[in-house]
């Protein structure tokens, strides 16, 4: 169960869930990095089998270092409890196939990550689970999608890579007036910037990778929700699938957590300084980032969500090789696909994390060939700037 000692989320960061060492008394968390554990007799191994006992018997099944990030995962979400798995695709494959089955149908947004949107889209209809693509922001779309076999529905917010912001609070009214699960991606923000259970979302997942660990060095996913839905997952597709994540990836995460809300700030103060900088250059078309004004999901910023975050997708006023030109002549910003790093991250969506789509389904899901997405670090802001200006500047040579 998630620790309610804590109310803020800073202090809960650093000491919420602790199961700590009680033979030698760590101050750091203990890496329990054991396959099996000992039982002092047969009964006793029965009875935790049986459930009739706690304690721990196998790292499959749960394990003490990984149980701590657990813990504090759910009370930085304010849910009753999570789950962690080895990777964030692990932890979104088996809390959809652990609420779905053959003959059940979810509606999810047009735009999603790419892996997300391949599962969805093309595996599920082995196992008989029908998908209907939505506009995610168009509550009276999403509501039209619903037939009677519906069971959840499934968004990010910020979509990714576009950066579009989804209302939580309207997906919650039309999924308690259907009696529909919600699942729901909030890696962009971390829980620093937005929590979704207070808005209604029942399971909340995020690839622990980006912002969570915030040192890219881990693969890791992590889900929140209800006791009995946590439980649902971990005794049927955490268990039975094996996605788990392995205590030395859980330590790195719950280290990386300790400075997670310095960490975000400091990538938030970055990515306004660079979307101001790129919303006002000649050689920029758009700028897709909700702390900007002009932004359509501006107002959820201060209220939804605390800040903007530190991702930004912008489209490069030029062709698809222009885009590729200026991303190939950075001298900082490293080319890679992820986020939440201290180091800025940049990709092209189109011919990397969503190249899975097909360009009529980029099209639809507002992914054009120039856009591209940039997870602004923790480096100095100026001298971030100062390599995007001169890749922007080789490409308005060129055009000349």
């Amino acid at each position: 169960m998630s620790d309610k000692k804590f109310t803020n989320l800073e202090t809960k960061a650093i000491h919420a869930g602790r199961v700590g060492d009680p033979s030698f008394g760590s101050l750091a968390t203990p890496i329990h990095q054991t396959s099996t554990f000992v039982f002092d007799n047969v009964q006793q191994g029965a009875n935790r089998f049986a459930g009739e006992e706690a304690g721990y018997i196998y790292s499959r099944l749960g394990n003490p270092t990984v149980r701590e990030l657990e813990q504090r995962m759910a009370a930085l979400e304010n849910t009753e409890d999570a789950a962690a798995f080895g990777s964030g695709m692990g932890a979104v494959s088996a809390t959809l196939l652990a609420n779905l089955q053959k003959g059940d149908h979810l509606v999810a947004s047009a735009a999603l990550y790419g892996c997300t949107f391949a599962l969805i889209n093309h595996k599920f209809a082995q196992f008989g689970i029908e998908v209907t693509f939505v506009d995610i922001t168009n509550a009276e779309e999403v509501e039209a999608a619903i037939q009677e076999n519906t069971k959840l529905i499934y968004f990010e917010t910020p979509i990714n890579p576009n950066l579009v912001c989804v209302n939580m609070a309207e997906i919650s009214r039309v999924a308690k007036k259907h009696n529909l699960l919600t699942v729901m991606d909030n890696t962009f923000m971390s829980p620093v910037l937005q929590q979704p259970s207070n808005y209604g979302m029942n399971l909340i997942i995020h690839s622990a990778t980006k912002y969570l660990n915030g040192h890219g060095d881990v693969i890791a996913g992590i889900v929140c929700g209800g006791a009995e839905q946590i439980e649902n997952i971990k005794l049927t597709t955490l268990k039975d699938m094996g996605a788990v994540m392995s205590p030395n990836d859980a330590w790195l995460i719950t280290r990386g957590l300790k400075t997670l809300s310095v960490r975000v700030e400091r990538h938030c103060d970055n990515a306004e300084k660079v979307a101001d900088f790129l919303d006002n250059h000649s050689g920029i078309k758009q700028v897709y980032y909700p702390g900007l004004k002009h932004h359509p999901a501006n107002h959820l910023v201060g209220t939804q969500m605390k800040r903007a975050g530190g991702v930004i997708a912008f489209e490069v006023d030029g062709s698809f090789d222009d885009a590729v030109r200026f991303m190939n002549n950075l001298k900082m910003c490293r080319i890679a696909v992820s986020l939440g790093d201290a180091e800025t991250l940049i990709q092209h969506p189109a011919s990397m994390t969503h190249s899975p789509y097909t360009p009529e389904e980029r099209a639809a899901a507002g992914i054009s060939e120039t856009l591209i997405r940039i997870s602004v670090g923790l480096e100095h802001v100026d001298d971030i700037i100062e390599d995007l200006e001169q890749a922007l500047k080789v490409i308005q040579i060129k055009a000349a």
